[in-house]
Protein backbone atom coordinates (compact mmCIF):
# COMPACT_ATOMS: atom_id res chain seq x y z
CA UNK A 1 0.00 0.00 0.00
CA UNK A 2 1.46 3.36 -0.68
CA UNK A 3 2.23 5.69 1.91
CA UNK A 4 -0.44 8.64 1.82
CA UNK A 5 0.64 12.36 0.64
CA UNK A 6 1.22 14.53 3.98
CA UNK A 7 -1.55 17.02 3.79
CA UNK A 8 0.45 19.47 6.17
CA UNK A 9 3.63 20.66 6.41
CA UNK A 10 5.42 22.52 9.75
CA UNK A 11 6.17 26.30 9.14
CA UNK A 12 8.08 28.82 11.53
CA UNK A 13 7.36 32.60 12.79
CA UNK A 14 8.40 34.46 15.33
CA UNK A 15 6.02 32.40 17.93
CA UNK A 16 7.79 28.84 16.96
CA UNK A 17 6.17 26.01 14.98
CA UNK A 18 2.47 25.96 13.18
CA UNK A 19 1.05 23.16 11.58
CA UNK A 20 0.05 24.58 8.04
CA UNK A 21 -2.00 22.87 4.94
CA UNK A 22 0.73 21.73 2.56
CA UNK A 23 -1.15 23.01 -0.26
CA UNK A 24 -1.82 26.39 1.56
CA UNK A 25 0.28 29.67 0.11
CA UNK A 26 0.18 31.34 3.43
CA UNK A 27 2.46 30.51 6.39
CA UNK A 28 2.15 30.31 10.37
CA UNK A 29 1.23 33.71 11.34
CA UNK A 30 -1.92 33.22 8.67
CA UNK A 31 -2.53 29.82 10.02
CA UNK A 32 -2.16 31.49 13.77
CA UNK A 33 -5.11 34.18 12.61
CA UNK A 34 -7.61 31.32 11.07
CA UNK A 35 -7.70 29.14 14.34
CA UNK A 36 -7.69 32.34 16.51
CA UNK A 37 -10.40 34.49 14.75
CA UNK A 38 -13.33 31.85 13.86
CA UNK A 39 -15.82 34.08 13.94
CA UNK A 40 -18.52 35.31 10.87
CA UNK A 41 -16.79 32.56 8.33
CA UNK A 42 -16.53 36.00 6.08
CA UNK A 43 -13.20 36.66 4.83
CA UNK A 44 -11.96 40.22 3.52
CA UNK A 45 -13.42 41.71 0.51
CA UNK A 46 -11.69 40.47 -2.87
CA UNK A 47 -10.95 44.17 -3.69
CA UNK A 48 -9.02 44.88 -0.46
CA UNK A 49 -6.93 41.73 -1.00
CA UNK A 50 -6.32 42.88 -4.96
CA UNK A 51 -5.22 46.56 -3.37
CA UNK A 52 -2.63 44.81 -1.02
CA UNK A 53 -1.26 43.04 -4.20
CA UNK A 54 -0.72 46.24 -5.85
CA UNK A 55 0.80 47.90 -2.97
CA UNK A 56 3.22 45.46 -2.02
CA UNK A 57 3.93 45.25 -5.97
CA UNK A 58 4.18 49.33 -5.22
CA UNK A 59 6.59 48.67 -2.29
CA UNK A 60 8.94 46.57 -4.11
CA UNK A 61 9.77 49.10 -7.16
CA UNK A 62 9.83 51.87 -4.36
CA UNK A 63 12.37 49.59 -2.36
CA UNK A 64 14.56 48.74 -5.86
CA UNK A 65 14.30 52.60 -7.06
CA UNK A 66 15.87 53.11 -3.32
CA UNK A 67 18.41 50.48 -4.14
CA UNK A 68 17.11 49.05 -0.87
CA UNK A 69 16.26 45.94 -2.89
CA UNK A 70 17.90 44.19 -5.58
CA UNK A 71 16.30 43.74 -8.99
CA UNK A 72 16.06 39.89 -8.71
CA UNK A 73 14.15 40.02 -5.56
CA UNK A 74 12.13 43.27 -6.89
CA UNK A 75 11.00 41.04 -10.05
CA UNK A 76 10.09 37.90 -8.18
CA UNK A 77 7.91 39.97 -5.83
CA UNK A 78 6.38 42.55 -8.62
CA UNK A 79 5.56 38.94 -10.65
CA UNK A 80 4.31 37.35 -7.42
CA UNK A 81 1.83 40.03 -6.76
CA UNK A 82 1.17 40.11 -10.55
CA UNK A 83 0.11 35.98 -10.50
CA UNK A 84 -2.02 37.45 -7.36
CA UNK A 85 -3.69 40.01 -9.25
CA UNK A 86 -4.40 38.10 -12.14
CA UNK A 87 -6.18 35.45 -10.18
CA UNK A 88 -8.52 37.44 -8.86
CA UNK A 89 -9.43 39.35 -11.32
CA UNK A 90 -10.21 36.18 -13.60
CA UNK A 91 -13.39 34.26 -12.51
CA UNK A 92 -11.91 30.77 -12.95
CA UNK A 93 -9.28 31.60 -10.67
CA UNK A 94 -10.86 33.76 -8.32
CA UNK A 95 -11.96 31.16 -6.12
CA UNK A 96 -8.77 29.42 -6.09
CA UNK A 97 -6.62 32.18 -5.18
CA UNK A 98 -8.74 33.34 -2.35
CA UNK A 99 -8.45 30.25 -0.36
CA UNK A 100 -5.55 31.56 0.31
CA UNK A 101 -6.76 34.67 2.43
CA UNK A 102 -8.99 33.07 4.86
CA UNK A 103 -9.01 34.81 7.38
CA UNK A 104 -12.19 36.64 8.80
CA UNK A 105 -13.06 40.23 9.58
CA UNK A 106 -12.89 40.12 13.01
CA UNK A 107 -9.22 40.14 13.30
CA UNK A 108 -6.80 42.09 14.98
CA UNK A 109 -8.08 45.52 14.54
CA UNK A 110 -4.89 46.62 12.94
CA UNK A 111 -5.38 44.08 10.58
CA UNK A 112 -1.82 42.41 10.79
CA UNK A 113 -3.18 39.26 10.39
CA UNK A 114 -3.86 39.97 6.58
CA UNK A 115 -1.21 41.86 6.13
CA UNK A 116 0.90 39.20 6.58
CA UNK A 117 -1.01 36.82 4.96
CA UNK A 118 -0.48 39.00 1.81
CA UNK A 119 3.47 39.16 2.92
CA UNK A 120 3.70 34.97 3.31
CA UNK A 121 1.50 34.46 0.05
CA UNK A 122 3.98 36.49 -1.96
CA UNK A 123 7.02 34.99 -0.49
CA UNK A 124 5.68 31.49 -0.94
CA UNK A 125 5.03 32.45 -4.56
CA UNK A 126 8.12 33.65 -5.21
CA UNK A 127 9.85 30.88 -3.34
CA UNK A 128 8.03 28.08 -5.70
CA UNK A 129 9.06 29.94 -8.89
CA UNK A 130 12.28 29.68 -8.47
CA UNK A 131 11.83 25.75 -7.54
CA UNK A 132 12.44 26.80 -3.51
CA UNK A 133 10.50 25.20 -0.93
CA UNK A 134 7.48 26.62 0.42
CA UNK A 135 8.14 28.09 3.70
CA UNK A 136 11.90 28.47 2.87
CA UNK A 137 11.64 32.29 2.95
CA UNK A 138 14.76 31.73 0.50
CA UNK A 139 14.97 34.36 -1.83
CA UNK A 140 12.17 35.96 -0.59
CA UNK A 141 11.53 36.69 3.04
CA UNK A 142 7.87 37.83 4.02
CA UNK A 143 9.10 40.47 6.49
CA UNK A 144 12.38 41.06 5.40
CA UNK A 145 11.69 41.78 1.63
CA UNK A 146 7.80 41.73 0.86
CA UNK A 147 6.91 44.28 3.97
CA UNK A 148 10.23 45.97 3.61
CA UNK A 149 9.63 49.79 4.70
CA UNK A 150 6.02 48.88 5.77
CA UNK A 151 4.01 47.90 8.77
CA UNK A 152 0.24 46.36 8.72
CA UNK A 153 -0.52 50.35 10.55
CA UNK A 154 0.40 51.91 7.61
CA UNK A 155 -0.16 49.43 4.83
CA UNK A 156 -3.96 48.33 6.44
CA UNK A 157 -5.18 52.08 6.00
CA UNK A 158 -3.37 52.37 2.50
CA UNK A 159 -5.06 49.47 1.09
CA UNK A 160 -8.63 49.92 2.13
CA UNK A 161 -8.31 53.35 0.49
CA UNK A 162 -6.68 52.29 -2.51
CA UNK A 163 -9.20 49.43 -2.98
CA UNK A 164 -12.17 52.51 -2.48
CA UNK A 165 -10.83 54.13 -4.88
CA UNK A 166 -10.36 51.53 -7.62
CA UNK A 167 -13.84 50.32 -6.81
CA UNK A 168 -15.59 54.19 -6.59
CA UNK A 169 -14.34 54.57 -10.20
CA UNK A 170 -14.96 50.87 -11.99
CA UNK A 171 -18.20 50.18 -10.29
CA UNK A 172 -19.89 52.82 -9.01
CA UNK A 173 -18.80 55.62 -10.97
CA UNK A 174 -20.07 54.28 -13.96
CA UNK A 175 -23.05 52.90 -12.89
CA UNK A 176 -24.29 56.47 -11.36
CA UNK A 177 -23.75 57.68 -14.77
CA UNK A 178 -25.43 55.26 -16.77
CA UNK A 179 -28.82 55.84 -13.98
CA UNK A 180 -28.41 60.11 -14.33
CA UNK A 181 -28.56 59.49 -17.94
CA UNK A 182 -31.53 57.28 -17.68
CA UNK A 183 -33.34 59.52 -15.79
CA UNK A 184 -32.48 62.62 -17.85
CA UNK A 185 -34.15 61.13 -20.99
CA UNK A 186 -37.35 60.60 -18.74
CA UNK A 187 -37.29 63.73 -17.90
CA UNK A 188 -37.20 65.44 -21.46
CA UNK A 189 -39.46 62.59 -22.54
CA UNK A 190 -42.45 63.97 -20.70
CA UNK A 191 -41.88 67.25 -20.04
CA UNK A 192 -44.57 68.07 -21.36
CA UNK A 193 -46.96 65.99 -19.30
CA UNK A 194 -48.68 67.99 -16.33
CA UNK A 195 -49.62 66.22 -13.16
CA UNK A 196 -50.49 66.77 -9.89
CA UNK A 197 -47.48 67.65 -7.06
CA UNK A 198 -48.05 66.05 -3.71
CA UNK A 199 -47.11 67.58 -0.21
CA UNK A 200 -47.37 65.87 2.83
CA UNK A 201 -48.70 62.68 0.64
CA UNK A 202 -51.85 65.68 0.08
CA UNK A 203 -52.62 67.36 -3.50
CA UNK A 204 -50.42 70.29 -3.97
CA UNK A 205 -50.11 72.48 -7.26
CA UNK A 206 -49.57 71.04 -10.70
CA UNK A 207 -45.94 69.66 -11.89
CA UNK A 208 -44.77 68.11 -14.64
CA UNK A 209 -43.71 64.79 -14.75
CA UNK A 210 -40.10 65.97 -16.57
CA UNK A 211 -39.54 68.61 -13.87
CA UNK A 212 -40.47 65.55 -11.13
CA UNK A 213 -37.88 63.28 -13.04
CA UNK A 214 -35.62 66.01 -13.12
CA UNK A 215 -35.37 66.49 -9.44
CA UNK A 216 -34.27 62.96 -9.44
CA UNK A 217 -31.62 63.44 -12.65
CA UNK A 218 -30.33 65.97 -10.43
CA UNK A 219 -30.16 64.17 -7.23
CA UNK A 220 -27.94 61.31 -8.91
CA UNK A 221 -26.19 63.80 -10.85
CA UNK A 222 -25.10 65.22 -7.39
CA UNK A 223 -24.53 61.51 -6.66
CA UNK A 224 -21.96 61.46 -9.22
CA UNK A 225 -19.94 64.24 -7.68
CA UNK A 226 -20.17 62.92 -4.13
CA UNK A 227 -18.67 59.97 -5.17
CA UNK A 228 -15.64 61.46 -6.98
CA UNK A 229 -15.22 64.09 -3.54
CA UNK A 230 -14.96 60.84 -1.94
CA UNK A 231 -12.47 59.03 -4.10
CA UNK A 232 -10.80 62.46 -4.25
CA UNK A 233 -10.64 62.15 -0.25
CA UNK A 234 -9.22 59.10 -0.11
CA UNK A 235 -6.80 59.08 -2.79
CA UNK A 236 -5.30 62.54 -1.29
CA UNK A 237 -4.46 61.16 2.04
CA UNK A 238 -2.22 57.84 1.64
CA UNK A 239 -0.75 56.39 4.96
CA UNK A 240 1.52 54.40 3.37
CA UNK A 241 5.33 55.65 4.93
CA UNK A 242 4.30 55.94 8.18
CA UNK A 243 4.87 52.74 9.28
CA UNK A 244 4.62 51.66 13.22
CA UNK A 245 3.48 55.50 14.90
CA UNK A 246 3.53 57.61 11.90
CA UNK A 247 7.21 58.63 12.35
CA UNK A 248 8.26 56.24 9.52
CA UNK A 249 11.00 54.26 11.17
CA UNK A 250 12.42 51.36 9.29
CA UNK A 251 11.30 53.41 6.20
CA UNK A 252 13.58 56.04 3.74
CA UNK A 253 11.86 59.30 3.53
CA UNK A 254 10.99 58.99 -0.29
CA UNK A 255 9.35 55.88 0.00
CA UNK A 256 5.70 57.07 0.35
CA UNK A 257 5.91 59.45 -2.26
CA UNK A 258 7.32 56.62 -4.72
CA UNK A 259 4.76 54.27 -3.53
CA UNK A 260 2.01 56.62 -4.41
CA UNK A 261 3.32 57.20 -7.90
CA UNK A 262 3.59 53.93 -8.89
CA UNK A 263 0.04 52.95 -7.71
CA UNK A 264 -0.98 56.37 -9.65
CA UNK A 265 0.71 55.15 -12.83
CA UNK A 266 -0.76 51.20 -12.56
CA UNK A 267 -4.42 51.97 -10.79
CA UNK A 268 -4.61 54.80 -12.94
CA UNK A 269 -5.92 57.04 -9.95
CA UNK A 270 -3.97 60.23 -8.76
CA UNK A 271 -2.75 58.91 -5.43
CA UNK A 272 -0.62 60.96 -3.02
CA UNK A 273 1.22 60.77 0.03
CA UNK A 274 -0.89 62.46 3.61
CA UNK A 275 -0.22 65.70 4.54
CA UNK A 276 0.23 64.45 8.04
CA UNK A 277 1.23 60.83 8.69
CA UNK A 278 -0.15 60.97 13.02
CA UNK A 279 -3.49 61.77 11.67
CA UNK A 280 -3.56 59.14 8.65
CA UNK A 281 -2.96 56.87 10.57
CA UNK A 282 -4.45 57.58 14.42
CA UNK A 283 -8.21 58.24 12.65
CA UNK A 284 -9.86 56.84 9.66
CA UNK A 285 -11.77 60.27 9.49
CA UNK A 286 -10.75 60.48 5.37
CA UNK A 287 -13.13 57.04 5.38
CA UNK A 288 -16.05 58.45 7.73
CA UNK A 289 -16.19 61.57 5.03
CA UNK A 290 -15.90 59.55 2.41
CA UNK A 291 -18.74 57.23 3.52
CA UNK A 292 -21.10 60.05 4.52
CA UNK A 293 -20.85 61.04 1.05
CA UNK A 294 -21.56 57.36 -0.31
CA UNK A 295 -24.44 57.44 2.86
CA UNK A 296 -26.10 60.43 1.00
CA UNK A 297 -25.69 58.82 -2.87
CA UNK A 298 -27.83 56.08 -0.96
CA UNK A 299 -30.22 58.67 0.35
CA UNK A 300 -31.18 59.75 -2.81
CA UNK A 301 -31.36 56.43 -4.40
CA UNK A 302 -34.14 55.38 -2.02
CA UNK A 303 -35.90 58.30 -2.33
CA UNK A 304 -36.07 58.10 -5.72
CA UNK A 305 -37.05 54.26 -5.46
CA UNK A 306 -39.97 55.27 -2.82
CA UNK A 307 -41.85 58.09 -5.07
CA UNK A 308 -41.46 55.85 -8.00
CA UNK A 309 -43.19 53.04 -5.59
CA UNK A 310 -45.83 55.47 -4.81
CA UNK A 311 -46.82 56.82 -8.18
CA UNK A 312 -47.05 53.49 -9.44
CA UNK A 313 -48.99 52.02 -6.79
CA UNK A 314 -52.56 50.29 -7.70
CA UNK A 315 -53.21 49.56 -10.62
CA UNK A 316 -56.55 50.18 -9.72
CA UNK A 317 -56.67 51.49 -6.11
CA UNK A 318 -53.55 53.86 -6.22
CA UNK A 319 -52.05 56.11 -8.10
CA UNK A 320 -50.94 54.19 -10.86
CA UNK A 321 -49.81 57.90 -12.51
CA UNK A 322 -46.92 55.45 -13.53
CA UNK A 323 -46.55 51.56 -15.22
CA UNK A 324 -43.42 50.04 -13.66
CA UNK A 325 -41.87 47.37 -15.36
CA UNK A 326 -43.30 43.35 -14.57
CA UNK A 327 -40.22 41.79 -13.29
CA UNK A 328 -41.56 38.63 -11.57
CA UNK A 329 -44.52 37.45 -10.02
CA UNK A 330 -45.77 39.29 -6.52
CA UNK A 331 -47.65 36.86 -4.38
CA UNK A 332 -47.26 33.19 -3.55
CA UNK A 333 -50.86 33.20 -2.93
CA UNK A 334 -52.67 36.36 -4.79
CA UNK A 335 -52.32 35.16 -8.75
CA UNK A 336 -51.58 38.51 -11.35
CA UNK A 337 -50.09 40.45 -8.32
CA UNK A 338 -46.85 42.46 -9.13
CA UNK A 339 -44.61 44.48 -7.08
CA UNK A 340 -42.43 46.63 -7.22
CA UNK A 341 -39.81 44.82 -6.30
CA UNK A 342 -36.81 46.66 -7.61
CA UNK A 343 -37.82 49.96 -5.51
CA UNK A 344 -37.91 47.85 -2.52
CA UNK A 345 -34.31 46.53 -3.19
CA UNK A 346 -33.27 49.96 -3.35
CA UNK A 347 -34.19 50.77 -0.30
CA UNK A 348 -33.04 48.28 1.52
CA UNK A 349 -29.59 49.45 0.25
CA UNK A 350 -30.29 52.63 1.45
CA UNK A 351 -30.78 50.54 4.98
CA UNK A 352 -27.90 48.42 5.24
CA UNK A 353 -25.65 51.70 3.65
CA UNK A 354 -27.14 53.78 6.61
CA UNK A 355 -25.69 50.48 8.99
CA UNK A 356 -22.45 50.68 7.79
CA UNK A 357 -22.39 54.64 8.21
CA UNK A 358 -22.68 53.48 11.59
CA UNK A 359 -20.73 51.35 12.28
CA UNK A 360 -17.57 53.04 10.31
CA UNK A 361 -18.60 56.30 12.40
CA UNK A 362 -18.56 54.32 15.80
CA UNK A 363 -15.35 52.14 14.59
CA UNK A 364 -13.45 54.86 13.98
CA UNK A 365 -14.18 57.22 16.85
CA UNK A 366 -11.81 57.82 19.95
CA UNK A 367 -14.37 55.80 21.64
CA UNK A 368 -13.97 52.76 20.41
CA UNK A 369 -11.25 52.23 17.49
CA UNK A 370 -8.85 55.55 17.42
CA UNK A 371 -7.05 55.12 20.50
CA UNK A 372 -3.70 57.08 20.46
CA UNK A 373 -1.26 56.38 17.46
CA UNK A 374 -3.49 53.70 15.46
CA UNK A 375 -7.50 53.09 14.98
CA UNK A 376 -8.21 49.09 16.29
CA UNK A 377 -10.99 48.30 14.00
CA UNK A 378 -9.53 48.73 10.69
CA UNK A 379 -10.99 45.65 8.85
CA UNK A 380 -14.19 46.51 9.72
CA UNK A 381 -14.18 49.75 8.58
CA UNK A 382 -12.38 48.44 5.37
CA UNK A 383 -15.37 45.39 4.80
CA UNK A 384 -18.07 48.41 5.80
CA UNK A 385 -16.69 50.74 3.11
CA UNK A 386 -16.12 48.26 0.50
CA UNK A 387 -19.37 46.88 0.54
CA UNK A 388 -21.37 49.68 0.27
CA UNK A 389 -19.35 50.90 -2.90
CA UNK A 390 -20.55 47.66 -4.04
CA UNK A 391 -24.14 47.45 -3.10
CA UNK A 392 -24.96 50.99 -4.52
CA UNK A 393 -22.78 50.38 -7.55
CA UNK A 394 -25.38 47.39 -8.46
CA UNK A 395 -28.36 48.78 -6.86
CA UNK A 396 -28.03 51.90 -9.70
CA UNK A 397 -27.03 48.98 -12.13
CA UNK A 398 -30.72 47.73 -11.58
CA UNK A 399 -32.89 50.63 -11.39
CA UNK A 400 -31.64 51.53 -14.50
CA UNK A 401 -31.45 47.91 -16.41
CA UNK A 402 -34.61 47.24 -14.65
CA UNK A 403 -36.87 49.29 -13.46
CA UNK A 404 -36.02 53.12 -15.49
CA UNK A 405 -35.32 51.56 -18.54
CA UNK A 406 -39.18 50.21 -19.19
CA UNK A 407 -40.79 52.79 -17.17
CA UNK A 408 -44.06 54.07 -18.49
CA UNK A 409 -46.06 57.04 -17.62
CA UNK A 410 -50.00 56.64 -17.71
CA UNK A 411 -50.59 59.76 -18.77
CA UNK A 412 -54.66 60.00 -19.15
CA UNK A 413 -54.48 59.54 -15.60
CA UNK A 414 -51.95 61.91 -14.56
CA UNK A 415 -53.62 64.72 -16.69
CA UNK A 416 -57.13 63.55 -15.18
CA UNK A 417 -56.05 64.53 -11.84
CA UNK A 418 -54.80 68.14 -12.20
CA UNK A 419 -58.80 68.70 -12.94
CA UNK A 420 -60.03 66.95 -9.83
CA UNK A 421 -57.43 68.49 -8.13
CA UNK A 422 -58.37 71.14 -5.02
CA UNK A 423 -55.18 72.52 -5.23
CA UNK A 424 -55.22 74.39 -8.33
CA UNK A 425 -56.92 77.49 -7.06
CA UNK A 426 -53.67 78.51 -5.46
CA UNK A 427 -53.69 79.93 -8.84
CA UNK A 428 -56.80 81.96 -8.30
CA UNK A 429 -55.80 83.41 -4.60
CA UNK A 430 -54.21 86.24 -5.77
CA UNK A 431 -57.16 87.63 -8.03
CA UNK A 432 -60.23 86.35 -5.81
CA UNK A 433 -58.29 85.71 -2.18
CA UNK A 434 -57.45 83.53 0.20
CA UNK A 435 -61.16 83.22 1.90
CA UNK A 436 -62.52 82.84 -1.07
CA UNK A 437 -60.65 80.09 -2.62
CA UNK A 438 -60.37 78.21 0.33
CA UNK A 439 -64.19 78.57 0.58
CA UNK A 440 -64.81 77.36 -3.02
CA UNK A 441 -62.33 73.89 -2.36
CA UNK A 442 -64.46 72.61 0.43
CA UNK A 443 -67.34 73.46 -1.12
CA UNK A 444 -65.75 71.48 -4.20
CA UNK A 445 -64.68 68.47 -1.74
CA UNK A 446 -68.04 68.25 -0.38
CA UNK A 447 -70.29 68.40 -3.58
CA UNK A 448 -67.33 66.78 -5.83
CA UNK A 449 -67.27 69.34 -8.19
CA UNK A 450 -64.11 70.55 -9.50
CA UNK A 451 -62.63 74.36 -8.54
CA UNK A 452 -63.77 75.35 -12.31
CA UNK A 453 -67.08 73.86 -12.13
CA UNK A 454 -67.59 76.17 -8.84
CA UNK A 455 -66.39 79.25 -10.09
CA UNK A 456 -68.18 79.35 -13.05
CA UNK A 457 -71.96 78.50 -11.42
CA UNK A 458 -71.13 81.39 -8.44
CA UNK A 459 -70.44 83.59 -11.58
CA UNK A 460 -66.96 84.74 -9.84
CA UNK A 461 -64.78 85.50 -12.95
CA UNK A 462 -65.14 85.80 -16.54
CA UNK A 463 -64.81 82.85 -18.32
CA UNK A 464 -61.92 83.65 -19.97
CA UNK A 465 -60.11 84.47 -17.67
CA UNK A 466 -60.73 81.54 -14.97
CA UNK A 467 -59.49 79.51 -17.93
CA UNK A 468 -56.55 81.78 -18.39
CA UNK A 469 -55.81 81.29 -14.48
CA UNK A 470 -56.21 77.69 -14.26
CA UNK A 471 -53.65 77.09 -17.50
CA UNK A 472 -52.48 74.09 -15.43
CA UNK A 473 -49.04 74.04 -17.75
CA UNK A 474 -48.50 77.69 -16.77
CA UNK A 475 -48.87 76.88 -13.04
CA UNK A 476 -45.57 74.78 -13.42
CA UNK A 477 -43.17 77.87 -13.91
CA UNK A 478 -42.84 81.03 -11.93
CA UNK A 479 -45.83 83.90 -12.03
CA UNK A 480 -43.84 86.51 -12.61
Amino acid sequence: MSKQKKRTRIEIDSMGEMEVHSQALYGATTQRAVLNFPVSGRPLPTSLIRAFALLKRAAAIANHKLKLLDEERKNLIVTSCEDVIQALDDPDRLKGMMRHFPIDVFQTGSGTSTNMNMNEVVSNLACKSVGAKIGSKDPIHPNDHVNMGQSSNDTFPTAMQLAACIDIRDTLLPALKTLHKGLKSKSKKWDKIVTIGRTHLMDATPVRMGQIFSGYSAAIENGIRRAERARKRLAENMPIGGTAVGTGINTHPRFSSLVCKELSRNAKVKFAEAANHFEAQATRDCVVEAHGELKTIATSISKIANDIRWLGSGPRCGLFQLSLPATQPGSSIMPGKVNPVICEAAMQTFCQVAGNDVTITIAASGGVGSILELNLCMPVIAERLIESITLLAGTSTIMQDKLIDGLEVNKEIAEQLVEQSLMVGTALAPVIGYDTTARIAKEAFKTGETIREIVTREGLLELDELNELLDFHAMTEPTG
